[in-house]
């Protein structure tokens, strides 16, 4: 389980991504699934680590009664490379990391943008974890708490669309708010067997804001999104260096957006979906395969996503 753990938490910076949503502003503060497969309660010895995320979907939009929109079809990849630092200290009894990472994603979306074109390639919101502390329990249980915070550095954000400036076929490739995510893993690592919930909650601190002249009218614009619990959950064995397995997405907003301080209609989505992986170790290199299905979708995107991870020690 070693070389399990070599892989716990390294994506936990890539907590945000991307997809449009008819709830949300424009990203999910997650890609759905995107924890899938590691360990999410346990952190890796001391040492530098690095992770590629390789995440493409195909989605639709879905009303409120989780029908299909048409011609709301969606295409995304998003690349996101990270760093994560386990320094050997000790916290609060625990052992310590911090990480960083820089998505940036590529959208195409005619149907949901109005607009037709090559698609839109941008920087994704700067993501910091100041803090990450890992427990080990008895009965080989462990448990992990943390922090993500989101910055607003994207290179485009939903102000830029709806003026006028993005017209590309493409999405913005950001969020235009700041934005702060505790984190709670806990696993189960026995006898090569990964049973994990990884739990987070995505509060936006900021508004997305914009101003800009609609002929002789000023619009201003201001989207206050709701806060989202995601979880994602991994039933897994490992044997010899293949490892095998059944994934879990869940994401819900329990409250709804606000456009100008008004509550907007239908803005709490909800998406649940499950697929197989396959984990590979090579010389100390971990490659993974994701396939997702969501098979529950209102006031948000779904249909198929699939993700390949590359993990090392650095």
């Amino acid at each position: 389980m070693k070389k399990k753990v070599l892989c716990a938490t390294l994506t936990m910076v890539c907590m945000s991504w991307a997809c449009q949503s008819m709830a949300e502003e424009l990203w999910d503060p997650q890609p759905r699934g995107i924890n899938i497969g590691l360990p999410a309660g346990a952190l890796p010895p001391p040492g530098v680590y690095g992770v590629l995320d390789n995440y493409w979907a195909s989605f639709d939009a879905y009303d409120h009664t989780g029908k299909v929109v048409p011609g709301t079809g969606l295409q995304a990849l998003v690349e996101v490379p990270i760093l994560l630092w386990v320094p050997g200290v000790q916290v609060l009894g625990g052992d310590y990391a911090l990480g960083i990472a820089q998505p940036f994603d590529y959208t195409s979306s005619g149907g949901i943008s109005g607009h037709s074109g090559s698609g839109n390639w941008g920087l994704y919101n700067t993501l910091l974890i100041p803090a990450q502390v890992a427990w080990k329990m008895p009965n080989d249980v462990f448990v992990k708490a943390g922090l993500i915070v989101g910055l607003d550095t994207a290179s485009t954000t939903m102000p830029d669309l709806l003026s006028g400036r993005l017209t590309n076929g493409g999405l913005p490739s950001g969020n235009g708010y700041y934005s702060v995510q505790p984190t709670l893993g806990i696993s189960w690592l026995h006898d090569g067997w990964n049973l994990s919930a990884d739990l987070n909650y995505c509060i936006p601190v900021s508004k997305s804001t914009g101003h800009w002249m609609s002929g002789s009218v000023p619009v201003n614009y201001s989207y206050k999104s709701a806060p989202e619990f995601m979880a994602d959950y991994t039933v897994a064995k490992t044997v010899g260096k293949w490892t095998f397995g059944l994934g879990v997405h869940h994401q819900e907003q329990f409250t709804s957006d606000k456009l100008n301080g008004v509550t907007v209609p239908h803005s709490r989505a909800v998406n649940i979906g499950l697929g197989p992986l396959v984990e590979y170790q090579f010389a100390g290199l971990s490659i993974l395969a994701e396939y997702n299905r969501d098979v529950h979708v209102k006031n948000d995107v779904g249909g198929n996503f699939f993700n390949f991870r590359l993990v090392v020690p650095l």
